[in-house]
C-alpha cells in the first residue's frame, strides 16, 4: 500500500470518530463538525509537523512469544508467570513481542523491559489481581507529582528504550468501590466506609519531598495506601500505547513520565474511579495523543510536570505535546494543564477534538498556585466542539493552597481559536494574581451558544477577542 493511500485511510478514519460523536451535538455543530478540513500548519502551528517528526517509533524486533506457547490457558487463571517468563524471553533475545490471545487472563505487575511490546490481540482480556502485595516490593515512581519508592504500576518499565503496549485487547485494573478506590477516602464514586486511607502517607510524602529526602528512602509502599496507576512508563524513550482499552485503574489510566518520544494512539480510557485521569504525560518530551476516547472520573488529559519542591528540583516541563482527533465524555477537565506543574508546560498544540457530557465539568483548565508554581506558556487549541459542560475555559491560580506560597505561576500566550460551545453553566473563570497577572490570553472565531453566566474574568493583561460571540451577541471584555 503506498504511503499517500495509508495516509487516506488514516484521514478517513480519524474523520469517522468524529463524525461518531455528532448525533450527541446540535445540529448546527454537527453541521460544522462534518465538513473536512486540511489542517494549516503555519503560523505557530507550523511547530506541529516538526514535533511529528521528531517522534521516534518504538523498534520492536520481529519475533513473537505466544502466551499460550508458553502455558498459559486463558481460562482465567493466574497467569503472572506466563507473562513473566515471555518478558524474560524477550530481554534474553534481545526484545520481541508478548502475543496474548483471545481468552481471559489474570496477572499480577508486568514489568517491560527494551525493545518489547505487549500486544493483547482481539478478544483478549486481562485483569490485574486486586492484592496489594502482589504488586511489592516497592519501583521507583512519581505519586501525584512527588517522587518515591511505592508500589508497582501495574504495567511498568523504568529506563527502557522501544517499549509498547498495543492491540484491540481490553485491560482492567481490577479496581472498584471495594479494592484500591476506598484508599481515596471520601470521593464522590464510591459510598464512604470508614477506614485507612491515603492522607497520612500523602503528607508525609509531602513532607519528605519539601525537606529534601532522598527519593531511595522515601517509602511508602505497604501500609501507606497510595494507589499505582495502571500503566507508567518512566524514564523511558520511544514508546507507544496504540488500540488497547483500559478500564477500572486504581488511580492515573497512562502515566508516562520523564519520557522523550511518547505516542498514544486509538486508545479507549473508561475508569471512574477517584483520580481516573486518563493520560498524564508529566515531564515530557514530544508527546501524540491522538484518535483517543476518554470517559473518565477525573481529568481526561491533564499535563503535568511535578509538584512543589521536586518539580522544581527535577526542572524538567512537559513540552511538544500535540492532541488531535480525541473525544472527551465525562471527567473533570477535557484537557488540563496542572496542578502538578512546576516544572512548567510549554508548547502544547490541541486540535479537531470534541467534548460533550453532562457530567464534563470544564473545557480547558489551567490550574496551580503559589505553592505549585510553574512557568506555563504557549498553548494553542482550534477547532474544538464543545456540546454540554459547567466550565468552558478556566485558568485558577487560586486552586488548593491558592496565594499561600511564594512561587508565583507565570501564565502566558494562550491561544483559543474556533472554540463552539452549545451549553454551559459559566463561560469562564480566570483567575490571576494582580501581582503577577495571566499575560496574554486571544479568543478568536468562537461561540458559546448558550451560558448561564461570563462568570469571573480577573488579573489578566493582553486580553483579545476576535469575533467571538456568547448568547448570541459579541463578547468584549470591558
Amino acid at each position: 500500500m503506498s504511503l499517500n493511500r495509508r495516509n487516506f485511510l488514516r484521514n478517513a478514519a480519524r474523520n469517522g470518530l468524529a463524525l461518531a460523536a455528532l448525533p450527541t451535538l446540535g445540529p448546527a455543530l454537527a453541521q460544522a463538525m462534518s465538513r473536512p478540513q486540511l489542517p494549516d500548519y503555519s503560523g505557530a502551528w507550523g511547530a506541529v509537523p516538526k514535533i511529528l517528526a521528531a517522534l521516534t517509533a518504538p523498534q520492536i524486533p520481529a519475533r513473537d512469544f505466544n502466551l499460550k506457547a508458553l502455558g498459559a490457558r486463558g481460562a482465567g487463571e493466574d497467569a503472572s508467570r506466563y507473562f513473566a517468563a515471555a518478558v524474560a524471553a524477550c530481554r534474553e533475545a534481545g526484545g520481541g513481542r508478548i502475543v496474548v490471545p483471545p481468552g481471559d487472563y489474570r496477572s499480577g505487575p508486568i514489568h517491560l523491559a527494551s525493545n518489547t511490546e505487549l500486544h493483547l490481540q482481539e478478544g483478549a482480556n486481562l485483569t490485574f489481581i486486586a492484592d496489594p502485595e502482589r504488586y511489592l516490593p516497592a519501583v521507583k515512581t512519581r505519586w501525584e507529582g512527588m517522587e518515591l519508592m511505592g508500589y508497582s504500576p501495574l504495567i511498568y518499565a523504568h529506563g527502557c528504550d522501544s517499549v509498547a503496549l498495543t492491540g484491540k485487547g481490553r485491560i482492567d485494573g481490577g479496581a472498584d468501590c471495594d479494592t484500591w478506590w476506598p484508599w481515596k477516602g471520601k470521593n464522590d464514586n464510591c459510598e464512604f466506609r470508614p477506614g485507612p486511607n491515603q492522607k497520612p502517607a500523602r503528607d508525609a510524602l509531602g513532607r519528605d519531598m519539601e525537606q529534601g529526602v532522598p527519593v531511595a528512602e522515601r517509602v511508602y509502599a505497604d501500609g501507606s495506601y497510595l494507589r499505582p496507576p495502571l500503566v507508567q512508563f518512566y524514564e523511558c524513550r520511544n514508546v507507544l500505547i496504540e488500540g488497547v482499552t483500559l478500564a477500572n485503574s486504581p488511580f492515573w489510566v497512562m502515566h508516562p513520565v520523564l519520557c522523550e518520544n511518547v505516542t498514544v494512539r486509538g486508545v479507549t480510557a473508561h475508569s471512574h474511579g477517584p483520580n481516573s485521569d486518563g493520560c498524564d504525560p508529566e515531564s515530557c518530551r514530544n508527546v501524540l495523543i491522538e484518535d483517543c476516547e476518554f470517559d473518565t472520573g477525573d481529568d481526561c488529559i491533564a499535563i503535568k510536570s511535578g509538584r512543589n519542591a521536586d518539580g522544581r528540583r527535577l526542572a524538567t516541563p512537559s513540552e511538544n505535546i500535540v492532541i488531535r482527533n480525541c473525544r472527551m465524555r465525562d471527567g473533570h477537565g477535557g484537557l488540563v494543564l496542572g496542578s502538578e506543574i512546576s516544572g512548567g508546560v510549554r508548547n502544547v498544540f490541541l486540535e479537531n477534538c470534541v467534548m460533550s457530557s453532562p457530567h464534563l465539568e470544564r473545557g480547558l483548565r489551567i490550574k496551580t498556585n503559589a505553592m505549585r508554581g510553574g512557568e506555563i506558556h504557549d498553548i494553542y487549541v482550534r477547532n474544538l466542539s464543545i456540546g454540554h459542560v459547567q466550565d468552558v475555559i478556566v485558568i485558577n491560580f487560586f486552586y488548593e493552597e491558592g496565594d499561600r506560597g511564594p512561587y508565583d505561576p507565570q501564565v502566558y500566550n494562550i491561544f483559543v481559536d474556533n472554540l463552539r460551545c452549545e451549553q454551559a453553566q459559566r463561560a469562564f473563570h480566570i483567575r490571576g494574581f494582580e501581582r503577577a497577572p495571566i499575560r496574554g490570553l486571544h479568543l478568536s472565531h468562537s461561540d458559546i451558544a448558550q451560558v448561564q453566566s461570563i462568570g469571573v474574568i480577573e488579573a489578566v493583561t493582553g486580553l483579545t477577542t476576535d469575533a467571538v460571540t456568547i448568547n448570541g451577541r459579541q463578547f468584549s471584555p470591558g
